[in-house]
């Protein structure tokens, strides 16, 4: 309805009066004048411009932001060969100051304040409350761990739910703290249903210690995004490498297939399918060895159980899971099959640029081994390469034992890998802790920022996301006790 020109006149007198109030202080004048601190008065919209309209009016339903996000009861398949979430950008002068040093400008009179992560707390919190606002005993003011205590240097990979950071922790007492920051938008993980995912990648990683698996540091979440610490690994990823070299050597390819076999076995030792290996998601460090990353498809199965789930990168994936017949950890060997193939001959044994022939390729056709191998290496791709899981190297009952006592394996000393006291002969070319050198320029050039995000009415989906690494040995000298 139109109001009257009677209606008018008292709107606009009200109007007139509170701007006549407004002060706007200089640039130049001191925020703690006393003299500004007198006279300045806050007004909300309403008390200026009148009550809000019914149509502006904000609505209390939660499912009114998400009414119209069709989502899908299970994820789709994901087969882009470039979703790996760490891997490179430009560095800014330090001389420049970031625009953002609090995510979504959280301060002590937010409502829901950003969640933190207890400094001196050796366990994850179990409260239901997720320990928003948890506090740092000792000398001083209270404070909580969140995003604005990482100076952010780099961009350093991007991916479908955010970005990746090369990270500073401003306050360490030793060492230079740097670390990666993974960034994942709340509202993008929910509207792709991968909210299951992403809790299974933090709960995976808080539980999983091994030398060749990159460990998670921190954990955290403001109201729009969720936040792993995880250590800066800045070797570049072993598909950088292989893609500069061509090939490896069989030499070469062991050594790196022992740390990944050792790896794999570990996290099925502790009832977890990693379900995306590939050389994207295998990093390697400055003194040459490799770790495993991005657990966003991982999935904790027990031994009697089995998936159905329609996830990872088409190249690399068995057969059972493009049949959806159910798969479980033996998945796993036939992707690190795969990729020692990938090592020893250039590229995967199954190409092609449409999808669904690329996976009737990966179901129907055999593998044709270059004839240049030695036999052992025949043979262990042969055995890793079964497409019936049960007769796949790797399914028994011994599991990743098997595999290691492969002849093909024969010069390698697991305990001596694993305790890295056997030296690689191939280091990558780091100069220094922040160097970005050995990733892919198409990361080192994007820009140093981070995007703001919309808040999911719905926040009970990641409860219980704050965690700090327990175990003094798993956290380097820059972590803080």
């Amino acid at each position: 309805m139109v109001p009257s020109a009677s209606q008018k006149k008292p709107l606009l007198s009200l109007l007139t009066h509170n701007l006549t109030k407004l002060r706007i202080p200089s640039s130049s004048s001191s925020s703690s004048s006393p003299t500004l601190q007198q006279h300045h008065q806050e007004f909300e919209f309403s008390d200026v411009f009148g009550p809000l309209t019914s149509h502006n009016q904000p609505t209390d339903d939660p499912s009114s932001s998400i009414s119209n996000c069709s989502l899908p009861k299970d994820p789709y398949v994901i087969h882009n060969r470039s979703h790996s979430f760490v891997g490179p950008s430009p560095r800014f002068p330090q001389s420049i100051p970031l625009p953002f040093t609090r995510e979504e400008a959280l301060t002590e009179s937010d409502t829901e304040p950003e969640e933190g992560v207890v400094l001196n707390q050796a366990t994850e919190e179990g409260d239901p409350e997720d320990a928003k606002g948890s506090t740092c005993s000792g000398a001083g003011a209270s404070k909580v761990i969140g995003v604005g205590d990482f100076e952010r240097l780099r961009v350093v990979g991007k991916g479908a739910f955010g970005k990746v950071f090369m990270v500073r922790k401003k306050d360490h007492s030793n060492g230079d703290g740097i670390y990666a920051m993974k960034v994942m938008r709340k509202d993008t993980i929910i509207k792709k249903n991968h909210v299951d995912y992403m809790r299974a990648e933090r709960d995976i990683l808080a539980k999983v210690v091994h030398p060749f698996i990159v460990p998670l540091r921190f954990s955290f979440q403001t109201k729009s995004k969720l936040y792993l610490i995880l250590d800066f690994i800045n070797g570049g990823h072993l598909f950088f490498h292989l893609y500069r070299q061509g090939i490896f050597s069989e030499d070469q390819a062991r050594f790196y297939t022992a740390q990944i076999v050792s790896a794999v076995s570990h996290l099925h030792s502790c009832g977890i399918v990693h379900r995306d290996l590939k050389p994207e998601n295998i990093l390697m460090d400055a003194d040459g060895y490799v770790m495993l990353t991005d657990f966003g498809l991982a999935k904790e199965i027990d031994g009697s159980s089995r998936s159905n789930s329609m996830c990872g990168t088409t190249e690399y994936m068995a057969p059972e899971i493009l049949l959806s017949k159910g798969h479980n950890k033996d998945a796993d060997w036939w992707s690190v099959g795969i990729l020692l193939y990938e090592m020893l001959n250039g590229q995967p044994p199954f190409t092609h640029t449409n999808r669904q022939k690329l996976q009737q390729r990966i179901i129907n056709e055999k593998v044709k081994f270059p004839p240049r191998l030695t036999a052992e290496a025949h043979s262990l791709l042969k055995g890793l390469l079964q497409k019936e899981p049960s007769k796949r190297l790797g399914s028994g009952p011994d599991g990743g034992e098997d595999i290691k006592r492969h002849r093909w394996f024969r010069l390698i000393k697991w305990k001596k890998l694993e305790g890295r006291e056997i030296l690689p002969k191939f280091k990558p070319d780091v100069s220094g802790r922040e160097c970005i050198a050995n990733f892919d320029r198409c990361w080192t050039t994007m820009p140093l920022d981070d995007s703001p995000a919309p808040t999911p009415t719905a926040g009970e989906h990641f409860q219980g996301f704050t965690y700090i690494a327990p175990n003094p040995w798993l956290s380097s000298g820059s972590i803080e006790e």
